[in-house]
């Protein structure tokens, strides 16, 4: 098994509970395609460095997570066709960082 990261832009015209249920959705999608989330942040709505199919936003949720290929592609496969999400990275560590949290609110404590 190996650690990831993934990060995903939503579109921010979503109502909270749509951001929940996409939340929990790929929450669901890690942990039962032979993967354990370890740890979700949640980023917010911020703004975009460029436009992105017309939108200047995005929320920001990101997993840390432990996975195989299997989780992978189950994953990729499950968001390539929801509209709701903009964009998404994946990227693989050998050791993740769970105690850092960089793009922290200060306003949800």
């Amino acid at each position: 098994m190996a650690f990831y990261e993934n990060t995903i832009i939503a579109k921010q015209d979503l109502a909270v509970k749509e951001l929940k249920n996409i939340k929990e959705k790929y929450n669901d999608i890690i942990n039962t395609a032979s993967g354990k989330v370890i740890k979700i942040e949640e980023w917010g709505l911020l703004n975009l460095a460029s436009r992105i199919k017309n939108y200047k936003k995005g929320f920001y949720i990101h997993y840390k997570f432990e996975g195989n290929k299997k989780t992978l592609n189950e994953f990729e496969k499950k968001i390539k066709i929801d509209n709701s999400v903009i964009r998404y990275l994946i990227v693989k560590y050998k050791k993740l960082d769970t105690k850092n949290e960089f793009f922290k609110n200060n306003n949800h404590q």
